[in-house]
């Protein structure tokens, strides 16, 4: 399966459905009250974390999402159907992003944990809900209001206990296949891991699971090479395990080179517990580089062993000395708090945001346009079809005192003014 860890995708919720306008006809109530019922409520489009998934592959082709429409109300009080949610399931560890400003929208760690990423429309209102006792028979209901639409960004970060780091062809993948039951492929030549291989280690009672993860090179931190996309997936990780090859000929240079790439990309990765690894003593001459790199290991006050993962020598005691770091170290803290980042609810519209007078802006055409996000909303659920919108529609430029703003911004009669997408000439006399 094709790794992969970023992906962009379009998801809209369902639009709710219109109110209906309707009175009852019965055969012996010649002057029947409205009868006219809401509509449902579209469908929500949720974002759920699932184990099992380790790639953001399926989004590559498939990014458009649709929840389902509504149904609209009807007569005798019947109310439209809510439409169906559509559920989008992703690997743990996959954060949601606004694509427009990169905002994190939440973060989705563990299996079940979900997010609405587009709540569905809110479903008009029929004419009986409209029914007071000095209006009997409202003749307009509202249309519903659409579904919320959305461009997203989801970002895995693989969520492992251990993470090996290394420069490419530094035996990572073979070490990886010698603690653990994982079944890397392993080849002799550099970038040999493209992508992460996930290995379990059993210790006990206690399962560690360990990423092997896409070679470094310098300049990573830059986004050169890999990149970006290798220390993403580092930055979860409880410890790091670094893998030197000890029979390159500066085995120190490349250890502080892959230390300056955790330096320069932040996230706290340079003071990450961790074990240098001097792998392949197995290969003569060795001695003198494990030596060297002992001495440079403990400037950073980091634990050194010398191991080879093709003849397997010292690697039980690698193991060993793993767990009990893993047991010692407590999982990263985010910089903010996961679960408030989820919203299970859309938030309420507070009364107050209600009375904010709203906002006339003269574009450069001599039109007015009237800004005011719950009067828009309002105005937009108006159907224009029914014969007592006109009066609905005064009363709330009436309740907003939008014929005040508009002349006091210099509109004057036969001005376009514009409502949301709602147009209309501009005749201070159709307040009353």
């Amino acid at each position: 399966m094709k790794f992969v860890d970023i992906a962009e995708i379009f998801v809209k919720a369902g639009r709710g459905g219109n109110g209906a306008l309707s009175f009852r006809r019965e055969k012996f109530v010649p002057k029947g009250g409205p009868d006219g019922a809401d509509g449902g409520k579209g469908g929500d489009v949720i974002i759920e974390a699932v184990g099992g998934v380790v790639t953001l592959a399926d989004f590559e082709y498939d990014r458009r999402f649709q929840a389902g429409h509504a149904g609209h109300g009807s007569g005798a009080m019947k109310t439209g159907s809510n439409g169906e949610d559509l559920k989008i399931f992703v690997p743990c560890g996959t954060l949601i992003k606004d694509s427009e400003n990169g905002e994190i929208l939440a973060d989705l760690v563990e299996p079940g944990q979900n997010f609405i990423a587009a709540h569905g429309g809110r479903g008009g209102k029929g004419n009986a809900h409209f029914a007071t006792s000095s209006r009997r028979a409202p003749k307009f209901a509202e249309k519903g209001d659409p579904g919320e639409e959305k461009n997203l960004i989801l970002e895995l970060k693989l969520i492992a206990d251990v993470g090996l780091a290394g420069f490419p062809n530094a035996g990572k993948s073979s070490i990886l296949a010698a603690i653990s039951g994982a079944k890397p492929k392993i080849a002799g030549y550099p970038f040999t891991t493209l992508s992460p291989n996930l290995g379990v280690l059993a210790v006990d009672d206690a399962k560690v699971v360990i990423a092997d993860l896409p070679g470094l090179i310098e300049g990573a931190h830059e986004g050169k090479g890999l990149g970006l996309q290798f220390l993403r997936h580092v930055e979860r990780t409880r410890i790091l395990l670094h893998v030197i090859d000890l029979s390159q000929p500066n085995p120190v240079e490349t250890f502080n080179a892959l230390i300056n790439e955790f330096k320069e990309y932040g996230a706290d990765l340079a003071s990450r517990p961790c074990i240098v690894i001097g792998n392949k003593i197995d290969i003569e001459g060795t001695d003198e580089n494990s030596k060297l790199l002992q001495a440079e290991a403990e400037k950073i006050s980091a634990y050194y062993m010398a191991v080879s993962a093709l003849t397997g020598k010292n690697i039980p005691e690698l193991i060993k000395n793993i767990a009990d770091l893993v047991r010692k170290t407590p999982a990263v803290k985010l910089d903010y708090d996961a679960d408030d980042l989820i919203e299970l609810t859309p938030k309420k519209v507070s009364r107050k945001s209600s009375r904010t007078p709203v906002q006339i802006i003269k574009q450069s055409d001599g039109s007015f346009r009237v800004e005011h996000e719950n009067f828009e909303k309002s105005v937009s659920r108006i159907n224009f079809e029914h014969e007592d919108a006109l009066q609905k529609f005064s009363r709330l430029l009436k309740a907003m005192s939008v014929e005040e703003a508009l002349e006091a911004s210099g509109a004057k009669e036969g001005d376009k003014v514009y409502i949301g997408e709602i147009e209309f000439d501009f005749e201070p006399e159709i307040v009353t």
